[in-house]
């Protein structure tokens, strides 16, 4: 840690930011408004799929009861899309919409579409869940346009709830190249936090670390979510702080929290190393 204040336990922080080039910024000036100093190394790369065929496909057929979006890269391929097919507001009639979490319903709000569920923890399990308290899932028809390495645990939970489930790869995470300035920063003692936002961004920090995975050893790993922070342990690192309110604001809040504890245990101890007024009379000079 840099410095130790009451008031801004964050303040000059060097705390690296893995979310990638484009959705970064929110969590940077949530950072620069506490005083930290954001290190901007996106591990992982937003692309199209190798194909629309099966996200066009879908929305060609259409007929859902379901639109399900677990991410706001979801929500932009799966309306870029609907353009380039000119479809229009048409194709949502009918249809509800369901998201993972509140960046992801901000995202849809901003095509004019409002989120008819939003469970109230950001994970897919709640999300099935959620859905399940909502509607009997059996026979529903559901349209998941996703990453190609989302996880399973959604369209898993739907198929077993008897929905009818068309997953289809609407984006790409490609993992950043490697970062030799990274490891130099890391192993020079120059970050003093680093924060993942999915298990995606654990693992692709691995491939840009390769050998040298173990320069994060130091540096103390702040996670937006218990999925992430799995991913994390996994991967061998040592998680310290992990948002109980999954999102930007919730990991920044998080991290106030665990250093504000790390500034009282240590006010706790100078008070304590440092001797009362009469311990100084007794040990001070004749």
């Amino acid at each position: 840690m840099k410095r130790y204040d009451a008031a801004d336990p964050l303040e000059g922080l060097a705390i690296l930011v893995t979310r990638p080039q484009g959705q970064a910024s929110s969590l940077v000036e949530a950072l620069r408004a506490e005083g930290a100093h954001p290190i901007e190394m996106p591990a992982i790369a937003i692309e199209p799929p190798a194909s629309f065929e099966a996200l066009d496909g879908a929305i060609r057929r259409g007929g859902y009861d379901w639109l399900i979006f677990t991410s706001a890269n979801g929500v932009e391929s799966f309306f870029r899309r609907l353009r380039v097919l000119s479809r229009g507001p048409e194709w949502l009639r009918g249809v509800r919409v369901a998201v993972i979490g509140p960046a992801t319903a901000r995202s849809l709000a901003a095509h004019g579409v409002t989120a008819d569920l939003v469970p109230e923890e950001y994970v897919a399990e709640a999300l099935v869940a959620c859905l399940a308290d909502t509607v009997a899932l059996a026979g529903q028809r559901v349209l998941l346009p996703r990453a190609d390495i989302a996880r399973d645990a959604l369209v898993k939970g739907l198929l077993e709830a008897g929905a009818i489930v068309d997953a289809v790869e609407a984006y790409r995470t490609i993992p950043a190249p490697a970062a030799p300035q990274l490891v130099r920063q890391l192993r020079g003692g120059q970050v003093d936090v680093v924060t993942f936002t999915s298990p995606s961004t654990v693992r692709a920090l691995l491939l840009m670390l390769g050998a040298d995975a173990d320069a994060v050893a130091d540096a103390t790993i702040a996670c937006i979510g218990p999925i992430t922070a799995a991913a994390a342990r996994e991967a061998g690192f040592h998680v310290s702080v992990v948002a109980t309110t999954y999102t930007v604001q919730g990991l920044v809040a998080a991290l106030r929290t665990y250093f504000g504890e790390r500034l009282a245990d240590v006010l706790v101890t100078q008070a304590h190393s440092q001797p009362s007024a009469s311990q100084a009379e007794r040990t001070g000079p004749a």
